[in-house]
C-alpha cells in the first residue's frame, strides 16, 4: 500500500506547543477500513560526544519526567528548524557545560539525514555530533557529571551505565568511526 492509497478522514484533535504539535486523526485505507492514529510532530533532536584530552565528558546527571529519576545522558536537545543543526549543537554546549564556541576545536556531524527517532509515531529526527575541545579549557566542575576514557573499554563502561537509547545510538555511531 502505498502512502497515495491512505485518505486523510478527519482531524480528531491538534494541540499545539512550542516544541510539539500533537496530532489523532482518522485515516482510511485502500481496503475502506477507518483507523486511528496519533502522532507528534516534533522539533529535531540533537546529541553531542564532547571529548577533551582523551575523556569522553558528561554533565550532571538530569531528572527525566517519563522515567520518575535522573539519568546519565550526554548533552542534547531540540534544534529549532530556524537553526542550523551545527549552532544548536554549540547552544547545548554552551547549556549543558558551560563553554563557549571558542573552545570546541573540531564539531563533526556523524549522521547527514537525521535517524528517525520513532517513525510510526513521530516526525522527529536525531543528529549526532562529536564535539573535539581544546586540550586546555576548563570545564566548570559544576557542569561535569562523570568523565570515561574515550577506549574501547571506557566506551564499553559507559554503554554499561548509559540508559538513553538515543546517546546509545549516538555512541556507538561513533565507536564505529
Amino acid at each position: 500500500m502505498t502512502a497515495q492509497s491512505w485518505r486523510l478522514c478527519d482531524r480528531i484533535l491538534q494541540f499545539q506547543t512550542k516544541w510539539f504539535t500533537l496530532i489523532g486523526e482518522h485515516l482510511q485505507p485502500a481496503d475502506g477500513t477507518v483507523l486511528e492514529y496519533w502522532r507528534i510532530e516534533k522539533a529535531d533532536s540533537v546529541i553531542i560526544i564532547p571529548i577533551q584530552n582523551q575523556q569522553l565528558i558528561l554533565p550532571s546527571s538530569t531528572y527525566r519526567p517519563g522515567l520518575g529519576k535522573t539519568t546519565l545522558d550526554f548533552p542534547g536537545g531540540r534544534c529549532p528548524k530556524s537553526q542550523p543543526l551545527e549552532q544548536a549543537a554549540v547552544s547545548i554546549l554552551k547549556r549543558e557545560l558551560g563553554i563557549a564556541a571558542a573552545t570546541i576545536s573540531q564539531l563533526t556531524l556523524l549522521n547527514q539525514t537525521g535517524w528517525a527517532v520513532n517513525s510510526s509515531f513521530s516526525n522527529q529526527k536525531l543528529y549526532g555530533f562529536v564535539a573535539q575541545l581544546q586540550p586546555d579549557v576548563v570545564i566548570p566542575m559544576k557542569h561535569v557529571g562523570v568523565t570515561y576514557a574515550a577506549t574501547a573499554k571506557g566506551i564499553q563502561l559507559l554503554l554499561n551505565e548509559i540508559s538513553c537509547l538515543q546517546c546509545r545510538l549516538v555512541l556507538r555511531e561513533r565507536q564505529a568511526r
